[in-house]
This record gives C-alpha cells, structure tokens and sequence, in this order.
C-alpha cells in the first residue's frame, strides 16, 4: 500500500517490508491490471445505516417510562431496597 500511495519510494517501501523491490513493483502492476480494476471499482466501503434519530429517542422514552414504572410498583410492594 505504500507504493500504491506514492508515500514512498519502492526502494523504502521493500525495505520497510522486508522483501525484494521487484516484488513490490510487481505487486502493484498486479493491483492495477485491467482484470483487478473491475474488482475495485465495484468494491464500496462498508457504511452502516443511518440511525433514524426519531425512532431511537421513542425507544429511549418508551425504556424511560416503563423505568419509571417499575420502580413506582416496587416502592408500592416495598421491594425496592436494592438501592444501595
């Protein structure tokens, strides 16, 4: 990726890696060959969905009140002592 990038000579990109630079100019010939493009080009990165902001503070507000509930009934049934 370093000689993909253009950061880096070939020559400090092997060396940094470790490996001869004629593997690495043939590493990027390979990467760029018309066969691999078409790859490329239908490859997107992940994207996770966009929240919905109205359904998520609905969520949070039903969970408020059913909380809210809850601890109503238990201190009604004196057993909300967990509280510590």
């Amino acid at each position: 990726m370093d000689a993909v990038k253009g950061d880096k000579r070939i020559a400090d990109a092997a060396q940094k890696h470790g490996v001869h630079p004629n593997q690495v100019t043939e590493g990027h010939r390979q990467l760029f060959d018309p066969r691999c493009r078409r790859v490329w080009c239908r490859w997107r990165p992940f994207q996770a969905p966009a929240a919905d902001l109205k359904d998520l503070h609905a969520k949070t507000g039903r969970q408020a009140l059913e909380i809210d509930f809850l601890a109503g009934a238990l201190n009604k049934a004196d057993l909300l002592s967990a509280k510590r």
